[in-house]
């Protein structure tokens, strides 16, 4: 309510409340919200916030009701022994059952929160200013590299291999479970259950420098014989024939800084581009995988994302640069 204004302007004040509500209520889904889960741990966490919600919803209606009720009965007064024991059962008995029965779920709902990792599929996974790289380890056989995209079959339990290469990181899918950070020198685990399919977003949750911000990643979920089938694919070289692409690649030197399987390019600074052409995003999740964003990287890396070690190749001819993304991107 809002005293001291006309009717008219009270109705339009509650107007625009009620008219944003819905807006409010879109954070609650989409694949990067907490609420919105295709995860064990996530379920259950979220499930956890409805009930601590309800329940400070159901003590704050009943304080304002206590409220209403003392100042309709002004003219009662209570005796003093009555008094006393409204405060002492709605103090602090009533807050002590209430925090304790609380407690006691929360304790009995975190030893389930993360899935045994036993036998597990192992995905190694290191934050870089500002990128993620990505490996699978099989057995046997060499991993599979990749980077700036996470994916695991659902129903089957995935162990995550934590660790940094420079600052301290975060790793967190809000739709499939809780966070982790990525710390120098130390190794962190962690466990998660996809359920559901799909393509959820991933972040860095600590500030982590200039591009905090524009270092995100997707994690797709897949059914787990398309999951085989992918990751079998993407342990082999991507079928491109490369052409004048493939050759300027070379020329220019990318190849020193980038890896690509089955080629001469062999570097371990940058994200592995092997099979970049089927992958969701370009650079770490700011820029959706086309030629055409692929090309507007390679000229102005600094720019779509400050701070990063990339060096800008703007100074070639457009159509070198256009050659060069038509080749990354045929690379699936």
């Amino acid at each position: 309510m809002v005293y001291g204004c006309h009717p008219e302007q009270r109705r339009s004040t509650f107007g625009r409340y009620a008219t944003g509500a819905p807006f409010l209520c879109c954070g609650c889904t989409g694949r990067q919200s907490a609420l919105d889960t295709a995860g064990s741990e996530a379920d259950a966490t979220s499930f956890l916030f409805w009930v601590l919600v309800s329940t400070g919803a159901f003590i704050w209606l009943a304080v304002v009701g206590l409220l209403v009720y003392a100042l309709r009965n002004r003219r009662r007064m209570w005796s003093e022994d009555a008094a006393g024991k409204l405060i002492l059962w709605a103090g602090p008995i009533f807050s002590s059952v209430v925090l304790f029965a609380l407690l006691t779920y929360a304790l009995w709902l975190m030893p389930g929160l993360r899935p045994s990792s036993a036998g597990a599929l192992r995905i190694e996974v290191t934050g870089t200013q500002f990128w993620w790289r990505v490996a699978y380890h099989q057995s046997p056989g060499p991993p599979a590299i990749s980077a700036n995209e996470i994916r695991l079959p659902v129903g089957e339990p995935v162990e995550l291999v934590l660790r940094s290469d420079d600052v301290v990181h975060s790793f967190w899918i809000p739709s499939l479970g809780g966070k982790m950070d990525m710390i120098p020198g130390r190794t962190n685990r962690l466990s998660l259950l996809a359920n559901k399919a799909g393509i959820y977003g991933g972040v860095c949750t600590e500030f982590c420098g200039t591009s905090h911000a524009l270092m995100a990643f997707s994690a797709v979920a897949m059914r787990p014989d398309d999951f085989d089938r992918w990751l079998a694919a993407q342990s082999n070289p991507a079928a491109n024939a490369g052409g004048s692409g493939k050759d300027l690649f070379m020329r220019h030197g990318c190849g020193s800084c980038h890896r690509i399987d089955g080629t001469e390019a062999r570097g371990l600074v940058g994200p592995d581009l092997s099979h970049l052409g089927g992958r969701e995003t370009v650079g770490a999740g700011i820029l959706p995988n086309s030629e055409d964003a692929i090309a507007r990287f390679i000229a102005e890396p600094g720019v779509l994302k400050p701070g990063t070690r990339m060096p800008s190749f703007a100074m070639l001819p457009p159509d070198e640069i256009r050659a060069i993304a038509t080749y990354l991107k045929g690379l699936k």
